[in-house]
């Protein structure tokens, strides 16, 4: 069996919903509570798909101006980059470009990048339409997918998509991502959630 480490980076400005994506994945929660990630937090979850285990290294980076400068150290050692708007503020949207420039800058051509737009749960407010998301990650030439961290929607997809675009992962891409299985997981595992649009 091979085993992989992989470091995933998780970027965005502030309060759009990264942390909350992690902790859904980690924890299968929802805190409602809003607390701004201060520097850099470090998790760490083991994945299983097909042959290989995979150990995702997450970074969740600070969103605040103040810490922007520590983020291009941590890029140049991650694997993955993703990138998250929320899809009720399309300010937050636009910034996007600027993020993915930056791990560009620092990790050229060999990196990972996925484009998340979190918070479907509140569709009422939609600003950024799942078709200007999938236009734009077309345009960047990066992965897409929508989520909520709220209700849990496409939040292990996203991971299971990362784990099978990593590099040593390719003769598993196009088999059921619903093989993988979180080893560290001790619930039993959700009903498949059907997939948003997903652009690469």
């Amino acid at each position: 069996m091979k085993y992989y480490t992989q470091k995933i980076l998780k970027m965005l400005p502030e309060n759009f919903g990264k942390t909350s994506l992690i902790t859904r994945f980690m924890y299968d929660s929802f805190d409602n509570t809003y607390q701004a990630t201060i520097g850099i937090d470090f998790l760490s979850k083991t994945m299983y798909l097909e042959d290989r285990t995979v150990r995702l290294q997450l970074w969740d980076t600070a969103g605040q101006e103040r810490f922007r400068s520590l983020i291009p150290s941590y890029i140049r050692d991650s694997t993955v980059a993703v990138v998250v708007y929320d899809i009720t503020n399309v300010n937050s949207f636009q910034q996007t470009t600027k993020w993915i420039d930056d791990v560009r800058t620092e990790r050229g051509s060999d990196v990972i990048i996925m484009l998340v737009g979190n918070k479907t749960d509140l569709a009422d407010k939609r600003q950024v339409s799942i078709e200007e998301g999938e236009r734009k990650a077309k345009e960047l030439n990066v992965m897409f997918i929508e989520t909520s961290a709220k209700a849990g929607y496409n939040v292990k997809q996203l991971f299971r998509r990362v784990a099978a675009a990593l590099p040593g992962m390719e003769s598993t891409q196009d088999r059921s991502r619903e093989d993988m299985i979180d080893i560290k997981l001790e619930k039993p595992q959700e009903q498949p959630v059907s997939e948003g649009g997903c652009s690469c």
